[in-house]
Formats: C-alpha cells, sequence, structure tokens
C-alpha cells in the first residue's frame, strides 16, 4: 500500500499569502490530522538550527506554525537539537519568544544525557539515544532539505541519524565509514609515490596518515571518487569502494530505527522543507548560494516514503552550476543532482533503500497537493498602434 505525501508547491498562482509555504505547512498539519494526535502529549520537534552565520535552515515561521498547531491541540512542545547548535540558536532568530517554546540540547549540554541501545554494526557497539528525544512522546521531524558531503543528501533522515544522537555515537557513525580496508600499505612502500597520490586529488580528500607511517588516509566526506588518485597509486594499493561510502548511509537507517523504536506507532510526523538548497550540510555554519531550485514542503508520517517523494521533486530540476562554488567541480552528469554533486557512490537514492531495508517504511508513494495550482488564462492586451 502507497504512503501518502502531502506536498506543497513553492509556487504560486496569484499574489496571495494563502498560497506560501507557510500557509501550505498549514494545510498540510491539517492532512496529518497532528492537533487531533497530540493531546496531553510531550512533543518534541528535532529540527536543525544550523551554527555560527548559517541563515538557510527553516526559518522560525515555519517552526512556530507547528509549535501553535501543537498547543491547539492539547500538546507540550518543544525545539531540540544538538547542543552547540541549540546553545547559540538565538543568534540566528531561533528563541522562546520566536517560536512559541524552549529550546533543549537534544543529550543535555555536555551531551552526557542519553539511552544506551546496545546493537553491533561494524565497528559501532551501540548507540546513545539522546534524552530528551526518548523522554518524549511524540515527535515532529522538521528537516531541512541540501546537500551534506557523507552521503550526498540530508533530509528528514539524517535529522534523525545524527540529530538525535549523544555526540559520541555521531562520532562513530563518521568513524564507521574506514571499518572496510581501503588502503593496502603493503603494496605502496614508497614514501614519494604517497605524496604523489596525495597531491593528485584535487578536494585535498587523501592524505598520509599523521599517525600510522605508511598508512593513507581517505577523508570520506571530501571524496567525490573522480579517481585521480587511482591513476598514481600502485594497483592494488588504494580502493574507492562504495561500501565505504555506504556504510554512513546504512548507519544512519540503523540510527532512525533506533530513534523510532522509542516513539509508540502513530506517534510521529515527519516534514522536508526545500528551500534554499546548498551543497553542504548546515553544521557547516554558514550559507551559499542555492545549487537548486525550490521545490517546496512536504509531509507525512512515513519518513522512507517522504525522502524518497523529496528526492523524486528535487530530481526533477538541474544543478545550478553557475552557483557552486568556484572551487568545486562537477565530473558526474548522471542521476540524482546530489549524485551528480557528491559523486556517483553517494547516490542519495540509497539511503531510502536502506531505510525501507530496515522497517522504516515504504518507498512507494501518493503525492497529495495541498494547493494545487490553478492555470490561469491571461488576456492579452489590446494592441495599439504607435
Amino acid at each position: 500500500m502507497r504512503s501518502k505525501v502531502f506536498y506543497g508547491s513553492p509556487r504560486q498562482t496569484r499574489l496571495d499569502a494563502g498560497e506560501t509555504l507557510p500557509a501550505k505547512l498549514d494545510l498540510i498539519l491539517e492532512q496529518l490530522h497532528l492537533r487531533e494526535r497530540v493531546k496531553d502529549e510531550r512533543v518534541v520537534i528535532k529540527m536543525h538550527t544550523s551554527n555560527n552565520i548559517g541563515y538557510s535552515t527553516v526559518h522560525p515561521i515555519f517552526v512556530r506554525k507547528v509549535v501553535q498547531a501543537v498547543k491547539d491541540g492539547g500538546g507540550k512542545p518543544f525545539v531540540a537539537d544538538v547542543s552547540w547548535d541549540a546553545a547559540g540558536a538565538e543568534l540566528r532568530g531561533y528563541s522562546t519568544e520566536t517560536l512559541g517554546c524552549p529550546i533543549y540540547p537534544v543529550a543535555g549540554p555536555d551531551e552526557k544525557y542519553y539511552y544506551d541501545h546496545p546493537r553491533v554494526y561494524k565497528s559501532i557497539q551501540s548507540w546513545k539515544v539522546a534524552g530528551f528525544i526518548q523522554d518524549a512522546s511524540f515527535m515532529v521531524n522538521f528537516a531541512h532539505v541540501k546537500g551534506h558531503p557523507t552521503c550526498s543528501y540530508g533530509g528528514a533522515i539524517k535529522n534523525l541519524a545524527l540529530g538525535c544522537m549523544a555526540g559520541e555515537t555521531r562520532g562513530l557513525m563518521h568513524d564507521a565509514m574506514h571499518y572496510d580496508q581501503y588502503w593496502f600499505a603493503e603494496k605502496c612502500p614508497d614514501e614519494e609515490t604517497r605524496k604523489k597520490i596525495a597531491a593528485s586529488c584535487p578536494a585535498q580528500a587523501i592524505v598520509e596518515d599523521k599517525e600510522k607511517p605508511g598508512q593513507m588516509h581517505l577523508h570520506m566526506e571530501q571524496c567525490n571518487q573522480c579517481g585521480h588518485c587511482l591513476e598514481i597509486a600502485p594497483p592494488g594499493s588504494l580502493k574507492i569502494d562504495p561500501v565505504n561510502f555506504h556504510t554512513f548511509m546504512e548507519a544512519c537507517a540503523i540510527s532512525v530505527s533506533e530513534v523510532m523504536s522509542t516513539f509508540a506507532v502513530g506517534k510521529a510526523i515527519h516534514l522536508n522543507l526545500a528551500t534554499m538548497i546548498t551543497p553542504l550540510c548546515d553544521c557547516f555554519g554558514f550559507t551559499t548560494m542555492p545549487i537548486l531550485p525550490d521545490a517546496g514542503i512536504f509531509g507525512s508520517d512515513d519518513i522512507v516514503a517522504l525522502e524518497q517523494a523529496t528526492l523524486d521533486g528535487i530530481g526533477k530540476t538541474r544543478l545550478i552550476e553557475e552557483n557552486l562554488p568556484m572551487v568545486w567541480r562537477i565530473h558526474c552528469h548522471e542521476g540524482h543532482p546530489f549524485r551528480q554533486l557528491h559523486g556517483p557512490y553517494k547516490d542519495p537514492y540509497k539511503m531510502t533503500e536502506y531505510a525501507e531495508q530496515y522497517g522504516l517504511g515504504s518507498r512507494e508513494y501518493e503525492l497529495v497537493d495541498v494547493y494545487p495550482l490553478i492555470k490561469v488564462e491571461i488576456a492579452a492586451l489590446p494592441y495599439t498602434p504607435a
């Protein structure tokens, strides 16, 4: 059975406030029956408030509408984000006054308030679910859609996968990308060759390991799999393999499954705001020019269907290559725009594949436009000869 994904287009037929995205968010919340579902619930609104001078995440006006809907329904809302972002959220316009509810660090100010969930995946032995997440009885997962250097795409899944874990687990999830061996030192004992390998990378993604002589370290986030390093590396000494990149995506699916296990069935909704879509995660602390057109706002009870619909919507558009930072080079011109941006092994659809595999939802969806555009015939102006 297809899951419903409710959608609001960024386009308008008329210059009317009721046709703008905040108004369409109201319609999506009505379709998801949020007010009817939150009476007496302790509702966490999980979002990313960015950090430093970033300004491209979810605007406070959208968050305020969610907060008000929760209050209207008799729920008790609060916003939560990781500690260092929540601590300075007011610098970017997020405060109790602007949002209408308090903002808490998900795992406490020192990242030590969490619940341990033992589960082995490669180098990860357990998953530390943030205390303010697990203590909530209902969740509104509100994500800003953007690119991401580790998995090519950041939306609702990543918002929970990293944003609902204590810092130690977030670090382990990134480190797990190095679990499968990619450097074979015995095949390249020459130091000068290793220096040439490092120098060949335009993204400076591969470097000599300072702590392990003879070893090379691949920064997966920076690597876009261009293959220049493989042209220099002796045969068998280096692998640029999908498994290393896909490990993080699979870890994200496992992480979300642990987070969602703390909520009863039906006690969560998921929202994606696809505006001001930048190439990097909001955690970088700055905002670049948008590299894709605004795609609108999406909402669903099914996180997998939501992500699939969002990716499909974005996938119909083209990269605005002239807006990319000038040091960026696109070498992959096939597949989803985020795949083109971050490399063929960082296909964003792998995230939804893993999420479906771990029982988080279905990639099959029905898209329901909450405010369909109306085609308006504009009468031609009368011709007046000069």
